[in-house]
């Protein structure tokens, strides 16, 4: 069986904005130059970090045993979130405190992965409070929230976004059901803000749907897009190149290591260039990771505490 979709432990958001609550002294850039990471040959690997409970820097401690690359190419911090502001009803950006020590931190917990070469992207998801993707009532506040999340991107030196539309729970606090133009509007304003950055998709939720608006199709300001279930193959409803989609999703820890093989497998025979896993802790995950290593590059994992 697969996991249907995540369950997340959170703690209590805490309230606050992108623009009030940096503690980096002077404003962040990408970090230092990455060092050049290692040649490897397949599809680009994501791992999601619940830094509620695990390290970022787990994610740059495996890397393959045959040439020494990276298995990781993209870290994704999960989460933070969309949360309703009573004041200007209107959706605004807010880290709870384990996300926010990762940001006020990123000279330990993010440039350290940059430096190897690892791009890190800041995940964005609802918090039950009404407020989502897609349900801006205009242009403007969709807008708005977008430069917030690319004020995000440059303050704490950061490689991109990605937009994961579950528990916004529509409806709460008098906010409105999804509606066609807010995640067009959203999307488009934010590739306006940041265009050498990433902008992925974790294909689920009403905003995944309603990617075209007024004749504005969105599509292609996504670099990548990837299945939401893990343990299972799907492949994402967005009309990217196989190179930028991911039909594989994988639970470090929760898929069985044969499936994650086979998910592998099918990945490079099928050729799709993503492959998506979630949950990497601070265990020693070889075995698993090694399970699907061995298919997308030939090699096992070797982890490095």
């Amino acid at each position: 069986m697969f996991t249907p979709v995540r369950r997340r432990i959170r703690t209590a958001a805490l309230a606050l904005s992108t623009i009030a609550a940096l503690a980096l002294g002077a404003t962040a850039t990408s970090g230092a130059a990455a060092a050049p990471a290692a040649a490897k040959q397949g599809p680009t690997s994501v791992a999601y970090v619940e830094v509620n409970n695990n390290s970022m820097l787990n994610v740059g401690k495996y890397t393959l045993s045959n040439g020494g690359a990276n298995v990781f190419d993209i870290a994704v911090i999960f989460a933070a979130n969309i949360n309703y502001d009573a004041g200007t009803k209107a959706g605004t950006l807010y880290f709870n405190p384990n996300v926010q020590s990762v940001l006020d931190n990123a000279a330990t917990q993010i440039r350290p992965l940059q430096q190897k070469g690892i791009k890190v992207v800041l995940s964005v998801l609802g918090n039950h409070q009404g407020a989502g993707f897609a349900n801006f009532p205009y242009q403007q506040t969709a807008s708005t929230f977008a430069k917030q999340l690319s004020d995000t991107v440059t303050k704490y030196g950061l490689d991109g976004i990605d937009f994961d539309d579950e528990y916004a729970d529509y409806g709460n606090n008098g906010t409105g059901q999804p509606n066609a133009s807010s995640f067009v509007y959203l999307v488009s304003a934010l590739r306006a803000n940041m265009p050498g950055k990433i902008i992925s998709l974790y294909n689920i939720g009403p905003a995944a749907s309603r990617l075209s608006y007024g004749g504005v199709d969105v599509t292609s300001k996504f670099d990548y897009a990837w299945n939401p279930y893990y343990g299972s193959w799907q492949v994402p409803g967005i009309a990217l190149p196989k190179s930028k989609l991911s039909p594989a999703a994988v639970q470090i820890g929760g898929t069985s290591q044969s499936t994650a093989a086979s998910l592998a497998a099918r990945t490079v025979s099928e050729g799709y260039g993503v492959f998506l896993t979630y949950n990497l802790d601070g265990a020693d995950r070889t075995a698993d990771v090694s399970a699907f290593t061995r298919n997308l590059y030939g090699s096992d994992a070797h982890y490095t505490p």
